[in-house]
Parts: structure tokens; sequence; C-alpha cells
């Protein structure tokens, strides 16, 4: 073989090197723009991913902002209604209050009930002797029926009767514009055991207090339809 046979037999092994050199370089070029494309996509997937979750936190957190600024509003409605029943009871009550005031003003109806209320606290304390505290005003009232009172408790419960001691302190007097913001007794008696352990208060105002305490869900059906809880 001569030289130029080996020169031949060299360049064409030289191309066959450099051809095979350039379609590996193309096999990894493709393979390395396939690899980055796939790894492309999967950044692109994981940050749509991403971007959905953040919405989704979002409108989770919207919505149960909402939901808390409706159950906000609701219970700031449900109170201001309560607050305008409660006004309206109260109203009702300070009527009421208000027309207790009539009641003494009528010696003859207010005399018998002062014995009523009297007798009624003697039974509740069932004692020998008693401390029964009135207004200044109604002394002469409550002293002119203790006799008659004393009487009719020894009948009803079958005792002696008992000793009675008109306090020398006395009950506040009725509500007026020159008292208006101090305590106040718009009548009736208060009677206690000589040792003040037990006591019975047969005041008007506390007799208005039990009975709208006793009739106040009656009163709210009444006046709102339903009955308060």
């Amino acid at each position: 073989m001569n030289d130029a046979d080996v020169s031949k037999q060299i360049q064409q092994m030289v191309r066959f090197i450099r051809q095979e050199a350039e379609e590996k370089a193309n096999e990894i070029s493709v393979s390395a723009e396939e690899e980055f494309n796939i790894e492309k996509l999967q950044l692109v997937e994981a940050e749509k991913k991403k971007i959905r979750q953040e919405y989704e936190k979002k409108e989770k957190q919207v919505e149960v902002r909402k939901k808390i600024e409706y159950s906000m509003q609701l219970n700031a409605s449900r109170i201001k209604v309560l607050q305008a029943q409660d006004d309206v009871v109260n109203s009702m009550k300070e009527a009421a209050s208000k027309e207790l005031l009539n009641v003494s003003q009528d010696h003859h109806v207010y005399k018998r009930l002062l014995k009523d209320l009297i007798v009624q606290s003697l039974i509740r304390l069932k004692e020998p002797a008693v401390l029964l505290r009135c207004r200044k005003d109604d002394i002469h009232l409550v002293e002119s029926v203790l006799n008659s009172a004393k009487e009719e408790y020894s009948e009803k419960v079958n005792v002696h009767p008992p000793e009675i001691i008109v306090d020398s302190v006395h009950l506040p007097p009725a509500p007026s514009h020159h008292n208006a913001h101090g305590p106040f007794c718009s009548g009736g008696v208060v009677l206690a055991s000589r040792d003040g352990k037990i006591v019975c208060e047969n005041t008007l105002d506390a007799r208005l207090d039990v009975v709208f305490r006793k009739k106040l869900p009656e009163i709210r059906k009444w006046l709102f339809g339903q009955v308060a809880a």
C-alpha cells in the first residue's frame, strides 16, 4: 500500500469519525433540548399548581372573612333587636311602676291592701314577734290595721296573735321630681323576724318585680310574637 492509499484511508477514517461525532453531538443536543423542554414544562406546571393553590387559599380566606362579617352583622342586628325589645319591655315596667303611685292615693283601698300585705307577710314568716317597716306617710294607716291584721293571721294559722313592732326606720318615700335618682318606695311593707335573719319584702315595687319576672315570657310573646329564651 503506497502513501496515496494510506492517505486516502486516513481521510476516510477522519470523515467517519467526524460524521459519527456530529451525529452524537446532534443526539446530545436533541436529548438536552427534550430534557430542557420537559423540565421547563414541569416548572411551568409546578408554578401553575402553586398559583392555583395560592388562589384557592385566598379564595377560602375571602369566604371565611365574608362569613365572619356576615355573622358579626347578624349578631349586631340581633343585639339591636333584643335591645329594642328590652327598651319596650322596660318602658312597660316603668309605666306600671308609675301606676303604682296611684294605689296609695285611694286611702280606703290602700288601707285594705296594707292589711292584706301584713297578713300575707305574717303567714310567710310564722314568727311570734316581728319588726314592720313602712313609709313615714303610711304609719297612720299601718297602725290602724295592725290589730285586725294580727287577728286575721291568728285565725288563719290558729296561733296566738304575734307581736308587731313598727320600726322607727322608714322605707324610702314615693318617687318625686326632687328625688328622681334616689331610693324610693311606692308603698307596702317589709316584715322581718326580730333577729333580722328572715325578711319578707312585700312592697308594691317588690311585688311588681316578682310579677314582671314571672310574666316576662308571656309579655314578650304578646309583644313580639315569640317567647324569649
